[in-house]
């Protein structure tokens, strides 16, 4: 058969390259509404739930009891599940229905009642939902920031940048576990370097991730993955309650924190038990809320490649956005993960969040170039700022970054690695050169940069921890280094601990460490001409994108 050329050009195309699969509900292949779903149902006696969308307590599993005992208000739950599917559907659209009527509703709402309303959404209406439904007024956005040689100098100095851009929260990881403190104190540094008040993290190994919090190294946690299936669950090791006890850990240290999860874990795991990804989800979502942690991060995260093959799967990833915005949490929104080779696909993916705007848009814009990104890529990276900034100068949105110019970030790089390179001297540290400093403050990515002695800084590392070196040991360094302006702003992240304020739903830390949550910043959307309208300042920043032409030099 002779072959059509149109056909052939298309079967070139970035887009297929990328895997698809059809429907299959037995193994979990199915976004929401799957045909095994439990239909939705409760009934309370004597204070305690005892039956769950179609289970009766004696049936419960410890998702189930865990959820039925900690994350539905009994006094609610009759009241809102006597609203049909659509009427609740309706109520998130409706401008004249406000975000606190809504939340007080979902409050009672099984796992099974919500799914079913959110299969009343089409996307735009999920995105109308969530300009009303998110928890702080407006929005914010967190950067990856890694590297494959875990070289803490590049660290430093792509955290400071990250800052100056715009980035509220920044987060880093490893390729060899034992770089962890290194890397979480570069990344701490760089952040203050950049803007005061970024908040940090190291993702790694739970205990350790949480030696580093209390030492003082890093500011929040994310990676606290929680299940949808009990089967899941034991697998990890884990259950509600073990996660809820970490949970508490963080918190009574002053360490803000969320869990993650994300539709198509289960899936990706073998173990869906047949239900929909967006049902399984939900439950995540749930046992989240049940635990008393402030926030999430969810949007399949890591499992995007198992969501996003199925029918319907990037919409169901906005519903599980949506959903964590209902039961009152903060989102952070995932966008992290590369999972397409199409950029149009990549960015349509992306748009489901940055037009309404949600906790963190991004919880992994790639601060660095995807070859640097330990966390497997991520959907934008360092080489998409400028279209980002683009994005939002052509649509008058607020992503929450924005265009700085060269000689500012070739000037903060320098001075994060100059802060690395005292502070490592005055801690008796591995040795940082000149010419590594010289190298991270024009470096694109690793590649650009020298190798360093591993087996020296694995030493000094070994040597930090046994010292017991914290987060004062550091500020008091940098003082005697001379840099007392990083040391005070060090010192400031160390008082939020002490003061509590940023564990509160949604928050972040201004250049001068006030506080922003949904607490004394929140969501008051109904309609045009309400909720988070760009400021003429915010607007002046965001229009001056590099390469524009003045008319005046016409």
């Amino acid at each position: 058969m002779k072959k059509s050329k149109r056909f052939q050009v298309l079967n070139d195309r970035p887009v297929n390259k990328d895997s698809f699969i059809d429907e299959w509900p037995e193994k979990g292949f199915v976004a929401m509404n799957g045909p095994y779903d439990p239909k939705p149902s409760i009934k309370i006696q004597n204070g305690k739930i005892i039956e769950l969308d179609g289970k009766k307590i004696e049936e419960f599993d410890f998702m189930d009891s865990f959820i039925a005992d900690y994350a539905i208000d009994l006094q609610q739950a009759e009241k809102s599940m006597n609203y049909s599917d659509v009427e609740l559907a309706r109520m998130l659209v409706d401008i004249n229905i406000d975000r606190k009527t809504i939340i007080k509703i979902f409050s009672g709402l099984t796992p099974a009642k919500i799914v079913k309303v959110l299969d009343e959404l089409n996307v735009v209406e999920m995105m109308m939902a969530m300009q009303k439904i998110r928890a702080r007024k407006f929005p914010s956005n967190q950067a990856h920031i890694t590297n494959i040689k875990d070289n803490p100098i590049q660290i430093a100095s792509d955290a400071a940048e990250g800052a100056l851009r715009g980035f509220g929260e920044e987060e880093t990881t490893v390729g060899v576990a034992r770089y962890a403190p290194f890397n979480a104190i570069a990344l701490l540094i760089g952040a203050q370097v950049g803007r005061r008040g970024v908040l940090t993290q190291c993702a790694v190994e739970e205990a350790v991730e949480l030696e580093l919090g209390m030492r003082g190294f890093t500011t929040y946690a994310e990676t606290i993955s929680v299940y949808g299936t009990e089967s899941v669950f034991i697998d990890g090791d884990d259950t509600p309650y073990s996660k809820a006890f970490l949970a508490s850990c963080y918190a009574s240290r002053g360490l803000k924190m969320r869990f993650t999860s994300g539709t198509g874990s289960e899936v990706l795991m073998g173990n869906a038990e047949g239900k929909s990804m967006l049902y399984l989800e939900t439950k995540c979502i749930m046992v989240t809320k049940g635990a008393g942690v402030q926030g999430l991060q969810n949007g399949a995260v890591s499992c995007i490649g198992v969501t996003s093959a199925v029918p319907s799967g990037i919409r169901a990833i906005l519903a599980e956005n949506l959903i964590a915005s209902l039961l009152d949490l903060e989102v952070a929104s995932s966008n992290d993960q590369t999972f397409s080779h199409s950029d149009i696909r990549r960015t349509a993916r992306t748009m489901m969040q940055f037009l309404p705007g949600t906790d963190f848009i991004f919880s992994g814009y790639s601060g660095v170039p995807n070859y640097d990104n330990v966390f497997a890529g991520a959907n934008f990276d360092a080489e998409d700022f400028d279209d980002y900034n683009v994005l939002q100068r052509d649509l008058k949105v607020d992503g929450g970054l924005k265009p700085v110019n060269e000689e500012d970030v070739v000037k903060v790089r320098y001075k994060a690695a100059k802060v690395m390179q005292a502070l490592f001297k005055e801690l008796n540290l591995s040795k940082i050169t000149d010419e590594e400093v010289e190298a991270a403050t024009y470096a694109h990515g690793s590649k650009d940069m020298p190798d360093r002695d591993e087996l020296a800084d694995f030493e000094a590392i070994e040597d930090l921890m046994n010292r017991g070196i914290t987060g004062v040991d550091i500020v008091a360094a940098l003082v005697k280094s001379g840099y007392d302006d990083v040391a005070q702003s060090i010192l400031n992240m160390l008082k939020q601990r002490v003061y509590g304020d940023y564990l509160q739903t949604s928050a972040i830390l201004d250049k001068d460490f006030n506080v922003i949550s949904a607490i004394n910043y929140p969501n008051d959307y109904l309609g045009p001409g309400t909720g988070y309208r760009l400021s003429e300042e915010r607007w002046e920043e965001i229009k001056k994108i590099p390469n524009i032409i003045d008319p005046d030099n016409l």
